[in-house]
């Protein structure tokens, strides 16, 4: 199967470098190009990519505005975040819009792909430390809210065990492992508690896990 690939950045050198690796991967097509936001959502609706590489400091449209009509579009394509700082502080914005991970773009190339066929196979790409550590920088810097009590309610608690987990930034394998059951298993809990939640992913699962308080920035759940 291939992956349908649209590239927004409003720098015409990196669209052509991604363009170009990228096009040597069999499973991966560079349908389309965008210089920013605004023409990242023509180009999606007329060629419907699967998955949109999304820079964030853009003219006319940031990618955090572009993410959040694209989450929100018929399509509804997959959106991995890519961006030249580390601590990015619009990068939470982002992924609250929707978008499926976030990525530095001087990642290694195979780091690239493994994050362009993670999110296009409905999975969130949350293991890399920048991404956990932005995370509790922008939680650090929010007073939450109180915890949802009555949605809380209705989990077990080993999928209560399984949200912290997950808020941590831990892989369904690395959550078997420390829990000693089958990634199986594991998969069957985190998809029960999404479901309760109303959590499309893993990213939701996250930034509701800070923003409601139910786990606090450098404090082990």
């Amino acid at each position: 199967m291939t992956i349908r690939l649209l590239i927004v950045d409003d720098q015409d050198l990196i669209r052509t470098g991604f363009r170009l690796f990228l096009q040597t991967q069999d499973d991966l097509e560079v349908v389309g190009e965008a210089a920013d936001g605004h023409e990242a959502l023509t180009r999606a609706a007329s060629l419907r990519p699967d998955v949109v590489l999304m820079d964030i400091r853009m003219p006319r449209m940031d990618g955090i505005e572009a993410t959040s009509r694209l989450a929100a579009s018929e399509s509804s394509p997959r959106v991995l975040v890519l961006t030249t700082y580390d601590l990015d502080q619009y990068v939470f914005g982002a992924l609250r819009a929707g978008a499926s991970g976030f990525l530095l773009k001087d990642a290694p190339r195979e780091r690239l792909l493994e994050a362009i066929r993670v999110v296009h196979a409905g999975e969130a790409l949350l293991s890399p430390s920048i991404t956990r550590r932005l995370i509790e920088d922008y939680a650090a810097r929010t007073e939450p809210l109180r915890p949802p009590t009555e949605l809380l309610a209705g989990l077990t608690p080993r999928e209560r065990e399984i949200l912290l987990l997950v808020a941590r930034g831990l892989s369904n394998p690395e959550i078997a492992a420390h829990l000693v059951v089958t990634e199986a298993t594991v998969k069957s809990h985190v998809g029960s508690v999404f479901a309760k939640l109303h959590l499309r992913d893993r990213v939701q699962a996250v930034v509701f896990a800070y923003e409601n308080g139910i786990v606090l920035p450098g404090i082990p759940g």
